[in-house]
């Protein structure tokens, strides 16, 4: 009997430390706060519908009592129509006559937004003066009453703004400021009480919950442990059966489940990261929907294609992920599963051309679940077909041209045309002329080419740009005075005026091309100048911004995207008259553009052109020495 007793008292000993985990374990704290928070729930529904309805009630309750009464309304109404400092005196001995404790400040503005009357003398003095509330001049405009609380330092206010009409006529407001003091210490004292009996409740709530709690929980501690375990992944445990009961069905239920969970996560997760992998390392955008054409999943390329998050895709129809608007419905686009091309930011410079191809997903029954949408990114592939499409389509016109006039020329010339001493060294001069800007052609589109392949290689040097620009328009001088001393009559006069500072400005530059992009820039100023025209020349200091402007016919504004293109002219006739190639341009800023810089044009039809160079620059100081090899 001695050693029964024993080990009963054994088994109570370690019984004590179990009640007291089981009174601050989990399971108990969410009983407990299910019973106070259902409690609480419902005081604070009940207390926050009350105090709301309360507070709603304070505040029409007291918006009514500091209404202003109508006929008072109405005696300043008539002494606003009849103007005059009697009428504001009497609008003044009105406002400071009438009774309101409430009340802490009124205003009579007119329809002119000036202060006629305060109640407070200590503002006397802004009668008269303009009233800068916007709320004022609102009222006065719609004239609709405008009633606002506002707070500040001083306290909480009702500002309440009434227009004045007479007739159909506004002929101002009354601007009446109460403070609310008051109203908010009696909603706040009500607040204070049902707060500390909200209290009361919830920490008898909490002592009642706490044992009705300790009679449910302690059998499911250790199912709840396990449970937490297969939460985290550890599915080694399992729930020990103490009875043939509920409980034990259930923890018997649990170890079953448990061991399914495992094997359907391993399938899960391994199916998971290959599918991730292959998502994310896919050169391609793919949009998965469900049956319905709702976006379920998208990968990290779709997103950089459409320039959207996942997060904001996720459940919206794919049409209009994709930006297709009501042309088309998802239902459309997953039935006829056609491809078609969707342009994203269309018009910009990100404008980008996606291919979009869609697939069905179907179960092993036939049922659609979804579909899968594709997209390629064929932006450059369109553009370059494009491209090669106008450029043979250019080159064919440009060189068409003058073969078909030497054709001519040359079938003249053997139909007899070569006996006469006058037309034949003509036709052979129009000849030679036509072909030389053919070759000429040939020779800027090699140029282009070997620059699209990268053949062409810079060699630049440092140069004083100052002195560069200066050295080339001496050039043009001298070609100036040659020209002017031989009295050539079929030669342009024109003048260079030059604004280049003596600041010596040092950039590495591939001079020889360099000076090609001036000449060609300069040999079109002189081109589209008018005869006796001047040429202006500026180099702004403290940095490489070269500027050549003309007094020609300009360029029309909507052309001047386009003037960098190749083959594109501003006046085609008067360029091929002068064997412009159309090619100049472009050459000119793909050299500019290998050198890191900008090359662009400002122009005016009727006010000429002038063209821009940026280079990139930076200054040196005194100090620096150059490197002696």
């Amino acid at each position: 009997m001695e050693k029964e007793k024993k080990a009963k008292r054994a088994k109570k000993r370690p019984g004590k430390p179990g009640l007291m985990r089981r009174l601050v374990s989990s399971i108990q704290t969410k009983i407990a706060l299910i019973f106070m928070l259902l409690l609480l729930a419902t005081i604070e529904i009940i207390g926050a519908y009350f105090t709301r309805q309360m507070e709603q009630t304070s505040i029409d309750n007291f918006q009514t009592t500091i209404q202003l009464q109508t006929i008072v309304t109405d005696q300043l109404t008539n002494q606003l129509v009849k103007n005059g400092k009697s009428a504001d005196r009497k609008m003044n001995q009105i406002i400071t006559d009438y009774s309101n404790d409430a009340i802490s400040e009124i205003q009579v503005v007119d329809s002119k937004n000036v202060i006629r009357a305060v109640s407070n003398l200590n503002d006397k003095n802004r009668v008269g003066q303009l009233s800068n509330n916007g709320d004022i001049r609102e009222v006065i405009n719609t004239g609709q009453q405008k009633t606002l609380v506002t707070s500040t330092q001083k306290g909480s206010f009702m500002v309440q703004i009434v227009p004045l009409t007479s007739g159909t006529n506004i002929v101002g407001a009354v601007y009446v400021k109460a403070s609310m003091a008051d109203v908010f210490n009696n909603l706040r004292n009500v607040s204070m009480m049902f707060l500390t009996a909200s209290l009361l409740a919830v920490v008898v709530a909490a002592i009642a919950s706490m044992f009705i709690s300790r009679a449910i929980t302690r059998p499911i501690e250790e199912l709840r442990q396990q449970a937490i375990q297969v939460a985290d992944g550890d599915y080694s445990t399992q729930v020990k059966i103490y009875s043939n009961d509920e409980l034990g069905q259930l923890g018997a239920a649990f170890n079953t489940l448990s061991a399914k969970i495992e094997r359907s996560n391993e399938q899960s997760e391994s199916e998971r990261r290959r599918l991730d992998s292959v998502l994310s390392h896919m050169t391609d955008g793919v949009i998965a929907t469900d049956r319905h054409g709702n976006v379920s999943i998208m990968n990290q390329m779709a997103q950089d294609f459409l320039n959207i998050k996942a997060d904001d895709a996720i459940n919206r129809p794919i049409s209009q992920v994709l930006g297709l608007g009501e042309e088309y419905t998802s239902q459309d686009l997953i039935s006829n599963q056609s491809d078609m091309q969707v342009t994203v930011n269309a018009g910009t410079d990100d404008e980008m051309i996606l291919h979009a191809s869609f697939t069905l997903i179907k179960r092993v029954t036939g049922f659609v679940s979804g579909a899968v949408c594709v997209l390629h990114d064929v932006t450059e592939q369109i553009k370059n077909e494009d491209e090669q499409r106008q450029f043979v389509s250019n080159v064919s016109h440009e060189l068409r041209t003058p073969l078909t006039s030497v054709r001519a020329y040359i079938e003249a010339l053997n139909e007899g045309a070569w006996k006469d001493p006058e037309i034949a060294p003509q036709f052979l001069e129009v000849t030679q002329k036509e072909t030389e800007r053919m070759i000429r052609m040939v020779n800027d589109l090699l140029v282009l080419s070997r620059m699209d392949r990268g053949a062409t290689k810079l060699e630049p040097e440092w140069v004083n740009f100052t002195d560069f620009v200066g050295h080339l328009l001496n050039r043009f001088d001298m070609i100036v005075e040659h020209d002017q001393g031989e009295a050539q009559s079929d030669t342009k006069e024109y003048a260079i005026k030059r604004d280049l500072g003596n600041q010596a400005l040092w950039v590495e530059i591939d001079t020889d091309q360099m000076m090609r992009v001036i000449d060609n820039i300069m040999n079109n100023a002189i081109k589209y100048s008018p005869d006796g025209g001047t040429i202006t020349v500026r180099l702004t200091q403290n940095q490489i911004l070269l500027s050549i402007s003309d007094q020609g016919l300009g360029i029309p504004r909507k052309d001047l995207g386009k003037i960098f293109d190749r083959f594109y002219r501003a006046d085609k006739a008067r360029s091929r008259a002068q064997g412009g190639t159309g090619l100049g341009l472009a050459i000119a800023k793909e050299i500019v553009t290998a050198h890191g810089g900008r090359i662009w044009a400002d122009s005016r039809e009727g006010h000429g052109s002038t063209f821009y160079i940026s280079l990139p620059y930076e200054p040196m100081d005194e100090e620096d020495e150059w490197d002696e090899v």
